[in-house]
């Protein structure tokens, strides 16, 4: 499909856009001024790519993706151990994407960087190589998402925040402004500072997305025995299972801890 001031079954694509051979474009697709969109692309029907905004290459937008300007989605990883392996960005349907944002592509070690459905990535937010990122996700402006970040569905992340590699963060979660993240943020919790410290439960956030009240209270303990006794934290998440009703939110938030490589922001 090449660059035309026409309609073509409902995609409008500006004439000083520049789209390559390979790349396949759905239907009812806007791609706004000088917008490019480079070799093996796929634009998922009803998708909007802004001005100036460009697919590199190897990128998939699912359906009703929105690109705005300057962003540049699907460049080579910022990893030294790249060899121009084949590797992709993946954005899921009904994501954000507003402007200046840009999102590198994958490396060998798990192909594609990869981005949910129903995201909210403001302006500026960088996306390394590699990442992993959940649905329902709101990313601030300005925020910097380092290689091998994985982040859980719902999370939200504040604006100017720095993430150190290979760090998750759990589902529900809130990270305030400015924040530095060097370990990782378990489910269903607040943080902020540099660096990261936790603040309890996201107490509003969980309410608003409709979290029982027994669940918050069981969370609540969980977090207690973990980060607020005088147990270390493998006695803690020992206590809470023998103590609290397992049910799946605690369950979850235990299994997060456990899991932790980089350990957990006290």
């Amino acid at each position: 499909m090449s660059a035309s001031p026409e309609t073509l079954g409902g995609t409008r694509v500006h004439a000083t856009a520049i789209i390559d051979p390979t790349a396949q474009i759905g239907r009812d697709v806007e791609i706004g001024p000088w917008a490019i969109v480079g070799p093996h692309c796929e634009v998922g029907d009803g998708a909007r790519i802004g001005a100036r905004a460009t697919l590199e290459r190897n990128v998939r937008l699912g359906q009703r993706v929105s690109v705005g300007s300057g962003a540049i989605l699907g460049g080579d990883p910022q990893d030294l151990k790249f060899r121009g392996e084949e590797t992709w960005v993946e954005i899921g349907d009904d994501t954000a994407i507003r402007e200046y944002v840009t999102i590198n592509r994958g490396t060998a070690h798990s192909v594609t960087t990869r981005v949910g459905r129903h995201c909210f990535l403001m302006s500026y937010v960088h996306l390394a190589h590699d990442c992993q990122l959940g649905d329902h996700i709101i990313i601030s402006n300005g925020t910097q998402l380092a290689g091998h970040v994985q982040i859980e569905d719902r999370a939200i992340i504040s604006g100017l925040c720095a993430v150190h590699q290979f760090v998750r963060v759990g589902r529900h979660s809130f990270i305030g402004g400015c924040s530095r993240v060097t370990q990782d943020v378990p489910p269903y919790v607040r943080a902020v500072g540099n660096p990261i410290k936790l603040f309890g439960l996201n107490s509003v956030g969980l309410q608003r997305s409709g979290f029982a009240e027994p669940v918050v209270r069981e969370l609540k303990k969980a977090y207690r025995f973990c980060f607020r006794s005088d147990l270390n934290l493998s006695q803690g998440v020992e206590r809470a299972r023998g103590e609290l009703e397992q049910i799946p939110e605690v369950q979850h938030f235990l299994a997060f801890i456990e899991a932790s490589q980089r350990g957990v922001g006290f």
